[in-house]
């Protein structure tokens, strides 16, 4: 990576956590989840904590890095993206930049998450925590910068319906809520046409310490793949827009 887009993190990182209440705020969704339908999900006999905080990783990261675009959208607003493309950061850099800063404030929440999981009773390895962690960050990389790219394509005002609209029913259908096992046949199949579930089960496997399960197997190679996509297409779009 660039030195202009490690400098160009670091300057959104310090606006970011000079406000600690943002941070919380994006993550509170998933606490509230954990916190409040956690127990019921426990209790049920659909699942434990094990099922449920993976499910809360991949909806923390769908819409935390699904909405990332949502910033340069005001950038743009407030004239900040046309101040950054007079200094001599590539456009890629400007893309990289971003997107960077979105995976370490993803990284800091998820954290949280899992810390809250296991003060309710998660009880996961730490090597399966932390290859969980990369998956969710990968994952959030190239959906972050697929983000951008559309928000710089789009009207403004119409980018946060959009991509809510297409990101919930993602998620639903990803099984992050509740395993997909549940699921009538046809919703299944629909979901396994989907890439985030793979992750999901990817993500349930290696935090009950299964490293070599076909899902584990599966979710690494859906994760690279939507890494290695959506940062080609999202810089592709970042350089199109700001030639």
């Amino acid at each position: 990576m660039s030195p202009s887009a490690l400098i160009l993190a670091r300057y959104y990182l310090r606006a970011t956590f000079r406000s600690k209440f943002a941070i919380l705020f994006t993550a509170i969704q998933p606490i509230l989840f954990l916190v409040l339908f956690g127990p019921l999900f426990d209790r049920s006999g659909v699942g434990s904590w094990g099922a449920l905080v993976p499910g809360l990783l991949i909806q923390l990261a769908l819409m935390s890095a699904g909405l990332a675009g949502f910033g340069i959208v005001l950038d743009q607003r407030f004239g900040v993206l046309e101040r950054l493309r007079v200094t001599p950061a590539s456009r890629t850099s400007l893309l990289l930049g971003r997107v960077l800063k979105d995976s370490v404030v993803l990284l800091v929440q998820a954290v949280l998450v899992i810390t809250l999981g296991y003060a309710f009773g998660l009880r996961a390895p730490a090597g399966g925590v932390l290859l969980g962690l990369a998956l969710i960050v990968m994952l959030a990389v190239g959906l972050a910068s697929f983000s951008y790219a559309v928000a710089l394509t789009i009207d403004q005002e119409l980018f946060p319906p959009l991509m809510s609209t297409a990101l919930v029913p993602l998620m639903l259908l990803s099984g992050a809520l509740l395993p997909m096992s549940l699921a009538p046949a046809w919703l299944d199949v629909l979901s396994r046409l989907t890439p985030f579930r793979y992750v999901v089960e990817a993500l349930r496997s290696l935090f009950t310490g299964s490293y070599t399960s076909a899902e584990v197997g599966w979710g690494v190679l859906v994760s690279v793949l939507f890494l290695l996509v959506g940062v080609l297409l999202g810089t592709r779009l970042f350089q199109r827009e700001n030639a």
